[in-house]
């Protein structure tokens, strides 16, 4: 047999074997994919980039995504405030699976803008009702025994605000996305507390950021006690400067505002302090005038990622519905997916790791036949609490808030299989 001969043969087995794997696939899974009527060239045929030879290990010494890839950022909303350096952008909630963020696209919130710090230059101290006024250096915290490594979800307060009103802005990236769920190491803010000895009239904390708003947040004690991290990496890094390096304030499942970034100083007091952030911001105005304040927990939630306004259905048949879950106070036990506007509920398949206080990834496999969907998903926390719908939370809270939105999200997927928000009276 001559080589010609050889490739030709090799040509007409890898042809054969394409169609019968083809009309496996289909047999097990339902996806209609028509078998090639001839040989395709792209299973028979060495590809140019097999004919030579890739980049070296040192070609690309900081990764980045394929070129083939879109480019996925995260994305702001220019008119949501005036000033970019007191602003806020969002997670591409849609481009995303597991339940892991990547570093580079967790969404940032800042109070005025990203401060570029010299971690050799920073510095934090504990003050206030303590036995010893203490100050600590990064290199310092990073010597403490007890690390700790956590995967924790942050969420802004504000995060669906623009829905409290009525459906706004179409995409789960806006609706949703000032959240992210990243692994955090550090040490326990108790570790630091007992160095420096709480006094017993002591029963809040003040954190306060070195950026220059200067942000600072009253934290009862019991927290800072309980489960409070002081934190330098994420994800397996250190923290990006977005996101608070050196060091920032880990509060696990409460607001993200409280989550103090460029930590420079906690005070210990007896009462809270009522700063700036927790007066004219970060209260909820109810409908009769009067506003609910220290409202620390996020309460379940959930949102369908796929499909959504920026991940329309694009095929037919066979499909995955894909989403997040999440709970402030603990796990997430099940999820409910309608597609009729809660009509009807079916339990979703919850798949990876179900944390504390931590992004829960869940999937519906469905068929698709080009009908109208009104698609809905209800998360429920270990504790029993169910996430509510906009109307019931409204009849509770009015209209006036931004803050602590956690009301099911509705999606309208059309028959060309475009995507809405919208809501259902």
């Amino acid at each position: 047999m001559t080589r010609e001969t050889a490739r030709l043969n090799r040509r007409g087995f890898l042809g054969a074997a394409g169609l019968a794997g083809a009309g496996l696939a289909s047999a097990a899974t339902g996806v209609r994919a028509a078998p090639p009527a001839t040989p395709d060239p792209l299973i028979t045929d060495v590809q140019d980039w097999a004919r030579v030879l890739g980049d070296g290990v040192q070609a690309r010494p900081y990764g980045s995504p394929s070129q083939f890839e879109k480019h996925v950022v995260r994305r702001d909303v220019e008119w949501l405030t005036a000033s970019r350096e007191s602003s806020v952008n969002f997670t591409p909630l849609h481009e995303l699976d597991g339940i892991i963020t990547p570093s580079g696209l967790c969404f940032e919130r800042h109070h005025g803008g990203i401060a570029e710090i010299d971690p050799n230059k920073h510095r934090l101290m504990i003050n206030g009702l303590v036995d010893k006024p203490m100050v600590f250096t990064v290199e310092d915290l990073k010597r403490f025994p007890g690390r700790q490594n956590h995967a924790y979800f942050l969420e802004c307060a504000a995060n669906s605000g623009m829905e409290w009103r009525g459906a706004q802005l179409n995409g789960c990236q806006f609706t949703h996305g000032m959240v992210h769920n990243v692994w955090y190491a550090g040490i326990p803010l108790k570790t630091l507390l007992d160095e420096a000895g709480v006094k017993t009239n002591a029963k809040w904390l003040l954190a306060e950021g070195a950026d220059s708003s200067a942000m600072t947040r009253s934290i009862p004690l019991e927290k800072g006690l309980k489960d409070c991290l002081v934190v330098w990496s994420m994800n397996g890094e250190m923290l990006r400067p977005e996101q608070g390096y050196p060091l920032r304030l880990v509060v696990p499942g409460w607001e993200g505002n409280m989550w103090v970034k460029w930590l420079r100083r906690i005070e210990v007091g007896d009462q809270p302090w009522h700063h700036r952030e927790e007066t004219s911001k970060y209260t909820d105005l109810l409908a009769d005038g009067r506003s609910r304040r220290f409202t620390f927990i996020m309460d379940a939630k959930s949102v369908v990622t796929n499909p959504s306004p920026q991940a329309p259905l694009k095929h037919k048949g066979p499909n995955v519905l894909s989403g997040l879950a999440w709970s402030g106070r603990g796990k997430i036990g099940r999820v409910d997916v309608s597609m009729d506007g809660g009509r009807n509920w079916q339990t979703a398949r919850i798949d990876g790791p179900v944390l504390p206080m931590s992004l829960t990834r869940f999937y519906v496999d469905f068929d698709w036949n080009g009908q109208e969907l009104m698609i809905q998903s209800r998360a429920i926390d270990e504790t029993g609490y169910v996430q509510p719908t906009k109307d019931e939370l409204r009849k509770i809270r009015g209209v006036n808030s931004i803050y602590h939105n956690n009301g099911i999200q509705t999606w309208l997927v059309r028959a060309n299989g475009e995507t809405e928000n919208v809501e259902i009276g």
